[in-house]
């Protein structure tokens, strides 16, 4: 194998300074961190809270479902479920229709948490927002990132 020579310092700073990946990771990991800390006493962090409000449908939706939603893959989110199942906040079960498929319900207890959840997150939330120029621009501009599928290119 040829040796390459080792990235300039430069091209650090290139990558620090204007690399959209690490900004948003940046940016994810420090909006996550605020939730967290607003949520626990409810006992919940920021990725539990969108898992719940991903469940809070009419209907039991499927694992698959949420998972295409949550933009996660399959195995994890089943780990992401087993503390909110032993909890007793989510249950699954067999899809009726298909036994082979799982369905994912907010149990009466996930109901109650997220009733205490819900103000709290909207009012962090408005806080956040009051701190962006443009936040519907940015949602606008983050939700046609995330639908970017794993090769880089735009899902079609």
């Amino acid at each position: 194998m040829r040796t390459l020579p080792d990235p300039a310092f430069e091209t650090t700073i290139l990558v620090r300074d204007t690399c959209l990946c690490l900004h948003a990771q940046r940016a994810a990991r420090a909006i996550a961190r605020r939730f967290d800390i607003v949520l626990k006493p409810v006992g919940l962090t920021s990725g539990q809270f969108s898992l719940l409000m991903s469940l809070n449908r009419p209907q039991p939706p499927n694992l698959s479902s949420v998972a295409a939603l949550l933009a996660m893959d399959r195995t994890t989110l089943t780990a992401n479920l087993k503390p909110l199942e032993r909890r007793r906040l989510v249950k699954t079960m067999a899809d009726p229709k298909d036994g082979r498929a799982r369905l994912l319900q907010l149990t009466p207890h996930g109901r109650a948490v997220l009733a205490v959840a819900v103000p709290i997150w909207r009012h962090l939330h408005a806080e956040i927002e009051k701190e962006l120029s443009d936040p519907d621009r940015l949602r606008t501009e983050l939700n046609t990132l995330s639908t970017f599928d794993n090769r880089g290119s735009v899902a079609g």
